[in-house]
């Protein structure tokens, strides 16, 4: 959707797709699943591009680079400072680059409060970027929140992957997700659309995990790769490396590397693709 003083996004000028990972609701493997996917696409040779929009910094540290070493980070860009190649720092995988967060992004609600073009900044600083840097992938990690930078995420998007931890609430979270991409979807960015759903920290001896995985299938596109509980993929982001890095042979890693199988397939069959909320 074009805006006034504001050219049209050019659709036929990039092939990257820019993935949302989104899920207000902390603790459910959303940061986890922006890494490891990140780093389970690059390892297939695709050009990606990990975007730490949460405060926390915890995609930064997740890929070895510590928010409190950082000079520039996303907030720079968001606020005008610097351009997104400026603040871009390599990783220890060659095919993935990462844009850094750090505490300092908290301010950033204050500072664009008076910006009408506040909801746009990241999609008009990736597609600056991605005029001069050809990625494939674009994975953001959101923080656990509905507010502006997560706006901004989903505005820039193309596609929305929501991890899902298998509880009781789960459903309520995701009712609220919903109607947010869709006001988005209505308002600002009409191209945007769900990718899938993953299930995460999945127990197979919990009849509960079962029971809510089966509820979110009846509704929504899920992924058939499912992330288990697993002690190696919540050691790794001590070690400041994806799962694949720590231990590629443990089940988290080999989930994330199947579940971006799944998603690297949707390339040569996109008639095939089950997107959308309902199925």
């Amino acid at each position: 959707m074009s805006r006034p003083g504001s050219p049209p996004r050019d659709a036929d000028k990039r092939h990257t797709r820019v993935m949302a990972v989104v899920n207000q609701k902390g603790g459910v493997g959303k940061t986890t699943t922006a890494v490891n996917l990140a780093a389970s696409v690059a390892a297939a040779e695709r050009r990606t591009l990990l975007v730490d929009l949460d405060p926390q910094g915890n995609a930064s540290s997740g890929v070895g680079v510590s928010p409190r070493t950082v000079e520039r980070s996303i907030y720079d860009a968001l606020i005008g400072r610097a351009t997104l190649r400026e603040v871009m720092v390599p990783t220890e995988l060659e095919s993935l680059r990462l844009i850094p967060s750090k505490q300092d992004l908290v301010a950033v609600e204050v500072e664009l409060v008076d910006d009408p073009n506040r909801p746009h900044k990241l999609r008009d600083l990736l597609d600056e970027l991605l005029r001069e840097e050809p990625f494939d992938y674009v994975f953001i990690d959101c923080p656990p929140s509905l507010g502006i930078l997560t706006v901004n995420a989903l505005s820039a998007a193309d596609r929305v992957i929501v991890p899902l931890q298998c509880e009781y609430y789960a459903l309520e979270g995701i009712t609220s997700l919903m109607t947010t991409i869709d006001r988005v979807k209505s308002g600002i960015n009409p191209g945007l659309d769900v990718e899938g759903i993953v299930l995460t920290m999945f127990d197979p001896r919990n009849n509960l995990a079962h029971q809510v995985a089966d509820e979110v299938k009846k509704h929504f596109r899920v992924f058939e790769s499912v992330i288990p509980r697993n002690v190696r993929l919540s050691e790794a982001p001590s070690h400041g490396k994806p799962a694949l890095l720590y231990d590629v042979e443990s089940k988290g890693a080999q989930g994330y590397l199947s579940l971006a199988r799944e998603l690297l397939s949707a390339e040569s069959a996109p008639a095939q693709r089950k997107t959308g909320l309902a199925r």
